[in-house]
């Protein structure tokens, strides 16, 4: 779909991603997914891993345990890999917010746009962050996982993000630091940006309408 840059000085909503957008959490998840692989004993290897990216924690464990016909409850390993993001979450010093996302989200608060969360993440997972960063001040709604049928790359997340902002599609955007997430965002007909960060490098983000290296480009648009 194409879109005219211009137009984006009309966007009443910008609609973002978490992990390797707002948090710099991508390295913790994915400790805890490794954690979890060798607790089963399987070998995934990074081009699978790559594919789970942007993906529920219960689709991807749906699709692995299919994958290595293992006799489990995928939800069960859900619960497993969670416990070991937490302690990670928990024990981590390191962990932060994205450079320049505080800046940004507070430059499009003032404006008086609508923002909201759309992850892949569980709920408690987004509030722990939310809660640590404070950062539930600006959003006016959050979509976890779990409020979803589907997960990314359908389009679900992000048409349930704007009918949540009462904000045609039109009028906005998303911020993706994932292949699924931005073919999401690209089935959903909605304007998406490209985020690089340097954490998700595996990512090529090549069907983003628009790719920035620093959230203070977003400026430019908006």
């Amino acid at each position: 779909m194409q879109f005219k840059t211009e137009a984006l000085k009309n966007t009443k909503c910008v609609i973002f991603d978490m992990d390797g957008v707002i948090i710099d959490s991508e390295f913790i998840h994915k400790k805890a997914y490794y954690e979890t692989f060798t607790s089963l004993g399987i070998e995934v290897s990074e081009e699978l891993y790559k594919t789970i990216t942007g993906s529920s924690t219960l689709n991807a464990f749906q699709k692995l345990v299919t994958r290595f016909k293992l006799n489990l409850d995928p939800s069960e390993l859900v619960l497993k890999k969670r416990n070991y993001y937490i302690n990670y979450f928990e024990s981590d010093p390191s962990l932060k917010l994205v450079d320049g996302v505080h800046e940004i989200i507070k430059y499009f608060f003032d404006k008086g746009m609508t923002l909201i969360l759309a992850s892949s993440s569980s709920m408690p997972n987004i509030n722990r962050v939310f809660d640590r960063f404070e950062l539930n001040q600006y959003f006016t709604g959050k979509i976890s996982g779990a409020d979803l049928k589907e997960s990314k790359p359908h389009p679900e997340i992000f048409e349930k993000a704007s009918i949540m902002a009462n904000i045609s599609k039109e009028e906005c955007v998303i911020i993706e630091d994932s292949d699924n997430g931005i073919e999401a965002a690209n089935k959903a007909g909605i304007f998406v940006f490209g985020y690089s960060n340097p954490m998700s490098s595996d990512q090529t983000l090549e069907n983003a309408n628009k790719v920035i290296r620093e959230f203070k480009d977003l400026k430019e648009f908006i």
